[in-house]
């Protein structure tokens, strides 16, 4: 199958163009939490749209409602994550793994009422990018711009922070607000991300893309512009190939992404001596 004939499919048109527009959030807030230390809230954050999906699907929700159900849900839940570790004396992975836990559960009790995982859930599990609808596609550009509206908004803010948060508080900047717009961005993204790669390996997304550039880049804006380019060749070349060769295609994405990975890591010292 030749390139043209490939991309003559309506489905893989708005697969291609809605997996990028999920890497490129992934990639760019991936660095920002790779560098605070947060990574594992995307995993946290994705097991509770696991409970709110298997939600959706007992009410027998479309896709287009469900997708708009989950995102207060997960928005509630990034702020209960903070608001855990301010107020309760709780470490922030502490918080993580009890919001994690409960959305796992609540996941599995419901699915367990339905009469076990069908097909809908597994999809949302591990992904299924080359279904995604034009309704969804029309939302995921939506809460693209509204994801990258907020970080051009709170660069600086979020750049500070990122490197020194207690300099940044004795400076006068809110810190509290810019970690809840960090979460909640993060919370969207991840509602987003669960139809490229699943909620299994959203974290994989989050992270991988950001970890690789940070490998090779030499400052904060060439990392996260390297980022975001890795994660849109990453997608565009994983949903290209499992496509070709029948893979699953969240798996495929990522696996490929830990390929590039391993290429950066080997080429940082010769980097560095250029």
């Amino acid at each position: 199958m030749n390139l043209n004939e490939m991309l003559s499919y309506g489905f893989m048109q708005r697969a291609l163009v809605g997996g990028s527009l999920i890497a490129i959030l992934c990639s760019v807030l991936g660095v920002f939490l790779v560098l605070r230390r947060l990574s594992l809230i995307g995993d946290g954050l994705a097991h509770v749209t696991f409970g709110s999906v298997a939600l959706a699907l007992f009410f027998r929700l479309h896709s287009v409602y469900m997708t708009l159900s989950i995102i207060p849900v997960v928005l509630a839940s990034a702020l209960g994550i903070l608001k855990l570790a301010q107020k309760a004396r709780i470490y922030g992975d502490a918080a993580i793994g009890m919001v994690s836990a409960i959305g796992i559960a609540t996941g599995v009790l419901l699915a367990s009422i339905a009469g076990g995982f069908n097909v809908d859930l597994f999809s949302y599990l591990f992904g299924n990018i080359l279904s995604i609808s034009s309704s969804e596609l029309a939302i995921a550009a939506v809460l693209f711009f509204i994801v990258i509206a907020g970080v051009f908004m709170f660069y600086n803010e979020l750049f500070a922070s990122t490197f020194d948060e207690e300099l940044a508080k004795s400076s006068g900047l809110n810190t509290d607000r810019i970690n809840s717009v960090l979460v909640l961005l993060t919370a969207l993204t991840v509602v987003l991300a669960m139809k490229v790669v699943g909620i299994m390996l959203i974290s994989a997304l989050l992270i991988l893309p950001a970890v690789s550039a940070l490998q090779i880049a030499k400052g904060f804006k060439t990392a996260i512009v390297s980022a975001a380019g890795i994660g849109v060749a990453t997608v565009i070349c994983g949903i290209s190939v499992s496509f070709v060769m029948n893979l699953p295609t969240g798996a495929t994405i990522v696996l490929i992404n830990f390929a590039v990975f391993l290429c950066a890591f080997a080429a940082r010292p010769l980097l560095r001596h250029s």
